[in-house]
């Protein structure tokens, strides 16, 4: 693949360590630019926030182990997998036993993807996940979240006003910086957003201040390991039905990280894809996915509110991310602050949703959109129409007594199945 690698001139380069203090500034920009995601997806899914901090800053710094320092990337949690993750919770009252397991089954799946691509290259990435097969795929991790943003955000029946002032007003925020703000504050919409709202509720008297009263000023990460502990939750490997919703969801997340990386290539100069290789950069992610679920945090991706820090700042020093995973861990073991987002009512979570699932599934119409997909083409036609139908209609296919595919997990598979079975020149047939 052919990258433009001349579209910025960087001051700090991948090898470069700028002096200490303006160091340290650009790495709290990059805890900055990450926070308000990373910590977003605990709070939806009921999750240890302090936990998904922790293994932000952990999984950088694996990623970092096996790429040999050579890529300014920085991991943090992922909202692809929030569908497939609320339903397997869901489903198993609560417990997270199916959700993590699943969330490691997927990071062995990147290790093995990395595998396959040292030995035969990636050409089979895209015979197998072509843009007509990920951008419905996109959409429909998007929209199948809407239910739970319009419930957060107090628009059903009998619901609190207050409760749909507080989402309107944090929607609007983000929305009015990711149109009107320039700079760095354009980077961090998530993080004003919640700020903004959460003041709004406070001002409202819709937050509770007791667990901030309670919580100790350090405290360690509220871990949940596979094994009972004395000092943390446990939960046991889980591979029933409810896991392998999760598991698909992957395909569309390797497709992700091969797309940012190929933007991270462009704004930095290198080809990451080349050098350290993609078969690197997926391991990385892939093992700090998986010690993330085991430690009972989310799946993690590479960010692209980082990169654009990178492109804002002309700095790719890869000294500066790990710097800032150093910082996020540090923050992690700060229980008054995890206690404070603890205490964020759903509302101000219920107004960020609504934009951030409505982005999700538009950024599918815009990678339709941007490889230019032919739906004058009857096959591309059927292939879309099965994948959103079956995604969001809700579909179930039981496999004898131990595995269930339904929602995202059936509809991706059946995308790669039509992708691979329907004839190229199904158009001449129309």
């Amino acid at each position: 693949m052919e990258l433009n690698t001349t579209r910025l001139k960087m001051r700090y380069d991948l090898d470069d360590r700028p002096p200490f203090g303006e160091g340290l500034i650009l790495s709290i920009q990059h805890v900055f630019a990450m926070f308000g995601a990373t910590i977003l997806v605990p709070l939806i899914l009921g999750m240890p926030v302090s936990v998904a901090l922790f293994c932000s800053g952990l999984g950088t710094l694996i990623y970092h182990f096996f790429t040999q320092g050579k890529a300014p990337v920085y991991l943090g949690s992922s909202f692809a997998f929030i569908g497939a993750m609320q339903l397997a919770i869901e489903q198993m009252h609560g417990n997270f036993s199916a959700a993590l397991t699943g969330i490691i089954i997927c990071g062995g799946i990147y290790v093995l993807a990395a595998l396959a691509i040292k030995v035969i290259g990636n050409g089979w990435v895209d015979r197998l996940l072509p843009p007509v097969v990920i951008g419905p795929m996109i959409i429909v991790i998007g929209l199948s979240l809407a239910s739970s943003a319009v419930t957060n955000a107090g628009f059903v029946a009998d619901s609190d006003w207050k409760s749909i002032v507080v989402a309107l007003f944090t929607f609007m925020v983000c929305a009015l910086i990711n149109t009107r703000a320039t700079g760095f504050l354009r980077i961090v919409p998530f993080l004003v957003a919640i700020i903004s709202g959460y003041l709004l509720a406070m001002a409202l008297g819709m937050v509770d201040f007791t667990p901030i009263i309670e919580a100790k000023w350090l405290a360690f990460p509220e871990f949940i390991l596979p094994f009972k502990t004395p000092w943390f939750d446990s939960y046991q490997f889980y591979f029933g039905p409810e896991m392998w919703a999760i598991v698909p969801v992957v395909l569309v997340t390797i497709s992700e990280h091969i797309g940012d990386h190929t933007v991270l290539s462009e704004i930095a100069g290198k080809n990451f894809l080349k050098d350290p290789g993609l078969d690197h950069t997926l391991i990385g992610d892939g093992v700090a996915t998986a010690v993330s679920a085991v430690l009972g945090g989310p799946a993690n991706t590479t960010y692209g509110e980082n990169t654009g820090v990178i492109g804002l700042t002309k700095v790719s020093s890869t000294h500066v991310l790990r710097q800032a995973a150093v910082i996020a861990i540090l923050i992690s073991f700060l229980g008054k602050l995890t206690a404070i987002i603890s205490t964020i009512p759903n509302p101000v979570l219920g107004g960020m949703s609504i934009l951030l699932y409505g982005t999700i599934a538009s950024n599918g119409l815009k990678l339709l959109i941007e490889k230019k997909v032919d739906f004058q083409n009857v096959r591309n036609l059927i292939i879309a129409s099965a994948i959103l139908v079956l995604g969001l209609g809700g579909a179930q296919l039981e496999l004898g007594n131990f595995v269930t595919l339904s929602g995202t997990a059936l509809s991706a598979i059946v995308g790669i199945l039509l992708n691979l079975i329907l004839p190229q020149d199904a158009a001449e047939n129309d």
